[in-house]
């Protein structure tokens, strides 16, 4: 892991406050001598830049991410726990943030990221590729600086933060503030709210079907069902690696998302995007339905669209590689 710290940091867009901060990122491979080989791994809301580990289908000689071919970048986003300045993290004026991070939105994301790519002396970045948050970061990032990218996948994202997709996080966040500890001056404030929040994201990240086949009891069951235990543990198994600041703040970030604010529209954003672009939507993804990618394809100029057959519902996107790949391949190809 590395770090890229801003003094100068940046101006939120929401409220003008100024924001020094440090990245964590990645990198894999090399750049070439003409710089034409990079591309950028946007992560999801509670991954981290080391895309390699939790991205791994995706990495490897002959795949679509190869680090003995290509220039890999992956960094944490802000907010984040994982090395990037967040909540946990000291203020400039000494203590630490807690409540009083503030308010970054996706495009404050794009811009603290963008300061990286300059950082590294990126003119150009070949390809983006980014599911869930990390696709709202790189739409965002194509519909402010369309030159940026040749081209980008987006798997199983959306032009804009839907009303749905908000009410969800409401109730991860509300899940939160039912904790006692919730608004304390501590790490490990929310904790056991984090547990029940992440139990409620399962639902949405999952599917009927996938319950169905890995969580079922037997007939005479009465007491310790398995999806009572798979739930509780992927509660508990967030709050190892995670902190209730974080996925609070994140989920506020997400609910920003709209290509469209200040640009006349998403439908003209969208029409104003010059990279090549992949789309892929999962068949079952009850959070970003497939209709959100159909919205994407329909106003990207140059844009394909691909739907993925899975069971994993929402998840499939980090489940899914073996398609992911095949599909991806066959679009880089049709670039060169």
């Amino acid at each position: 892991m590395k770090l890229f710290s801003s003094k100068e940091g940046i101006v939120t867009e929401f409220g003008g406050v100024h924001f020094p901060f440090d990245l964590a990122y990645h990198t894999y491979g090399k750049v070439n001598s003409n710089g034409s080989n990079v591309k950028w791994v946007f992560h999801a809301l509670t991954a981290n830049s080391d895309a390699g580990s939790w991205w791994s289908g995706l990495f490897g000689k002959g795949k679509m991410l190869d680090p003995t071919q290509d220039f890999i970048v992956c960094a944490n986003m802000p907010g984040s726990c994982y090395g990037s300045t967040g909540p946990l993290s000291e203020k400039p004026n000494g203590g630490k943030y807690y409540y009083d991070f503030p308010y970054l939105t996706i495009r404050d994301i794009v811009s603290c990221f963008r300061l990286l790519k300059i950082h590294l002396g990126l003119p150009k970045i070949s390809m983006g590729l980014g599911g869930s948050m990390g696709g709202s970061v790189l739409l965002e990032w194509n519909a402010s600086y369309p030159e940026d990218f040749d081209s980008a996948v987006y798997i199983a994202t959306s032009a804009a933060e839907s009303s749905w997709g908000k009410a969800i996080h409401t109730v991860h966040k509300m899940a939160i503030e039912t904790d006692p500890t919730w608004k304390m001056d501590k790490d490990d404030a929310g904790m056991q709210g984090l547990e029940t929040a992440r139990g409620v994201g399962m639902l949405f990240y999952r599917t009927y079907k996938s319950f169905i086949n890995a969580q079922i009891d037997k007939d005479d069951t009465l007491i310790s069902y398995k999806s009572d235990s798979y739930i509780r543990y992927q509660g508990k198994k967030l709050t190892k690696r995670f902190n209730a600041f974080s996925y609070y703040y994140l989920l506020n970030t997400l609910d920003s998302h709209n290509v469209g604010r200040h640009r006349g529209g998403v439908e003209k954003a969208l029409s104003e995007i010059v990279a090549n672009s992949l789309i892929i939507g999962i068949n079952s993804d009850i959070l970003y339905p497939i209709e959100e990618q159909e919205f994407l394809h329909h106003y990207i100029p140059n844009s394909e669209l691909h739907f993925i057959e899975s069971a994993f519902g929402h998840d499939g996107f980090l489940i899914e590689t073996e398609k992911i790949n095949a599909i991806a391949i066959d679009f880089l190809n049709k670039q060169k």
